[in-house]
């Protein structure tokens, strides 16, 4: 999507993809979460350097338009941006083939901004079984729970979405703060192998941690992603563990197609409405917009 977005400018209002700088505003959005990831591939070729053109493309675009857009490492970065009336930009590695192998690379990642990593990106890695290899029953490798450990060290949140279930167990024991899964919706709800059971919904809860809702259609709905069926998804969480452990997660621009009714980021408010409509509080919905997210990230980041 940047090299698509170079031609219009990420500042300005497009009709590309889900998202910019302009839709976010009109959104409501105070905080992006932005992925960076190598491609999806069981042997991916130049990682590290795909990471790190991604790295140099997002602050050129936040330099670009500096009264917009702040780059964030830190919660209380976040909410001086938001002060200043500008979108928190924070960067997240979708993916830890990035690191070809090489633990020490998580340190130059942190310095350059990076905040939360994903282990992998469905496929498997050094680290663990993706989801997509659900059937070897693998889970984190030895480099993956050193990787894990590390993580804890540099204050950096571990990402559990497109791990497999095993690697969603190995997470868990490893892992001494609370973890996030940043897209992925409830099993239960919607049977696909991206979602997370109930129990892994439980326990993610009882360690602190905090899932956001993917807007993937097929991770949504067999039949009719739309607000509706998504915030289902809500529910069923905050009836499970209460509404201290879900937010918010989008996909966009990492999905081809949305549910109806939430086409792009500018659609973000049907939620908040649909969340009223069923007699949510006001102080559940602040949790689930954002709230626990902020909570999360200044527990761990450092």
């Amino acid at each position: 999507m940047w090299q698509d977005r170079s031609k219009v400018g990420f500042g300005r209002r497009s009709e590309l993809g889900h998202i910019d700088l302009p839709r976010l505003r009109e959104g409501g959005v105070d905080l992006q979460v932005f992925a960076i990831s190598g491609e999806r591939d069981p042997t991916p070729a130049y990682s590290l350097r795909t990471a790190m053109e991604m790295i140099e493309a997002f602050y050129t675009e936040c330099e670009k338009y500096p009264k917009l857009v702040a780059p964030v490492t830190s919660y209380a970065e976040i909410i001086r941006a938001n002060k200043e009336g500008k979108i928190a930009a924070m960067l997240s590695i979708e993916g830890s083939d990035v690191i070809e192998g090489r633990i020490s690379m998580l340190h130059i990642y942190h310095r350059l901004g990076v905040r939360m990593v994903g282990i992998v990106h469905s496929l498997r890695n050094l680290l663990a079984d993706g989801v997509a290899d659900n059937r070897t029953k693998g889970g984190l490798s030895n480099m993956g729970v050193e990787v894990i450990e590390e993580l804890n060290r540099l204050g950096m949140i571990v990402d559990v979405s497109h791990l497999s279930d095993a690697g969603f167990w190995d997470v868990i024991e490893v892992s001494k703060d609370p973890v996030i899964a940043t897209h992925s919706n409830a099993r239960a709800v919607c049977a696909h192998s991206r979602n997370m059971t109930d129990e892994m919904i439980k326990v993610l809860a009882e360690k602190g941690g905090v899932m956001g809702m993917n807007f993937a259609p097929d991770f949504v709905h067999k039949t009719k992603p739309t607000v509706s069926t998504l915030v289902d998804h809500i529910e069923h969480i905050v009836d499970l563990v209460g509404p201290e452990h879900v937010g918010l997660g989008s996909d966009f621009d990492g999905i081809p197609s949305t549910p109806m009714g939430l086409e792009d980021v500018t659609k973000m408010p049907a939620i908040t409405e649909e969340l009223v409509r069923r007699e949510y509080s006001e102080d559940y919905i602040r949790l689930i917009l954002g709230g626990n997210h902020l909570r999360l990230i200044k527990q761990v980041v450092s």
